[in-house]
């Protein structure tokens, strides 16, 4: 399948990517996660072959596509802003890629009404795009993509400029018509539910290298650095001084002393990061003010003195003392 390998561009003189490997296996849905300016799309224009890395190479079962123009690479790309003919009908559009490999009219016209129903717009064929909201706007650049039966599928953000409800049914439909027709696919978000809702697999993607490749459920339960916690909100990142070295050791943070074991081996005097993980029972009980309450999906995010954040079911008042139980993680160098 498609495997990058140690992909390399300079923007302005700075490193934009910086050795970047990975590969997406068949019928994979690999999301490529970070902020904006992190490299997603150059990375993601790379494999189009709409620009050429500086180092590094792209691999289509094994071969080298260095000398493949980007319409021989057979990939669909979908943007944010659909990109779509606003002068065409949505039958033109969602047929034009099997117009310029020159297929016969009734195979166009046959395989345009089955990835219409793919897509949920049967009976859209004769409409204009124009006429269509956002949400039926992407589904038809969706199933252009889909029409050549392309070997790989790209998405850059597509669901970027739609709302909330919207983009969660998309996401849906999107999972369900990527796992039945099994096209490995890479998917470019800045939105964390989006990754989490979608992905096989995860690649965090900071300061032009990947800093967490996992399952969802794997980048989640071990992050494995302060800024991937930070960045995917997963609880809150303290830092605090060692107060012993070696594999167990107590760490003094502004909101109260943790005992951790790690596999880092920190010496003593040393600035680490923790991540604090609300507890139901067990671990370190940490007691403070309430600063802030906003309620938020059925529960309540409560800020704490020292910025620690909980989320509790029942609504507290601020100014009120409380104590939660947190478990203390270890992740490295602050």
């Amino acid at each position: 399948m498609l495997t990058l390998e140690s992909i390399s561009k300079h923007y302005e003189d700075q490193p934009l990517l910086d050795g970047v490997s990975f590969s997406v296996g068949l019928g994979e849905t690999v999301c490529l996660l970070g902020a904006s300016g992190s490299g997603k799309s150059t990375l993601l224009r790379i494999v189009a072959g709409l620009e050429l890395p500086e180092a590094g190479r792209v691999l289509w079962g094994g071969a080298d596509l260095a000398s493949t123009p980007p319409h021989a690479r057979d990939f669909g790309l979908v943007f944010q802003d659909y990109a779509l003919f606003p002068h065409l009908t949505v039958f033109e559009n969602v047929a034009f890629g099997l117009r310029m490999r020159n297929q016969p009219k009734d195979a166009i016209a046959s395989r345009v009404t089955e990835v219409l129903g793919i897509v949920n717009l049967t009976g859209f064929a004769s409409r204009r795009v124009t006429d269509l909201s956002g949400g039926e706007q992407q589904r038809v650049a969706l199933a252009r993509a889909l029409a050549p039966r392309p070997r790989l599928l790209m998405f850059d953000e597509p669901l970027g400029a739609l709302d909330r409800s919207l983009k969660e049914d998309l996401l849906h439909e999107l999972r369900a018509i990527l796992h039945r027709t099994k096209i490995p696919a890479i998917y470019v978000t800045h939105d964390q539910e989006e990754a989490f809702a979608l992905a096989d697999r995860i690649l965090l993607l900071h300061e032009g290298k990947i800093l967490r490749d996992g399952t969802p459920a794997e980048v989640w339960n071990d992050p494995q650095s302060a800024w991937a916690a930070r960045f995917l909100g997963v609880g809150n990142v303290v830092e605090g001084v060692c107060q012993a070295s070696g594999s167990k050791f107590q760490v003094e943070t502004n909101v109260g002393a943790f005992a951790i074991r790690c596999k880092h081996g920190h010496a003593e005097g040393e600035t680490v990061a923790l991540l604090l993980r609300q507890a139901d029972a067990g671990g370190t009980r940490v007691r403070a003010r309430v600063e802030d309450v906003v309620f938020s999906r059925e529960r309540f995010k409560v800020t704490l003195r020292g910025g620690l954040v909980v989320q509790l079911t029942s609504a507290l008042k601020v100014g009120e003392e409380i104590e939660v139980a947190f478990r203390a993680e270890c992740l490295g160098h602050a």
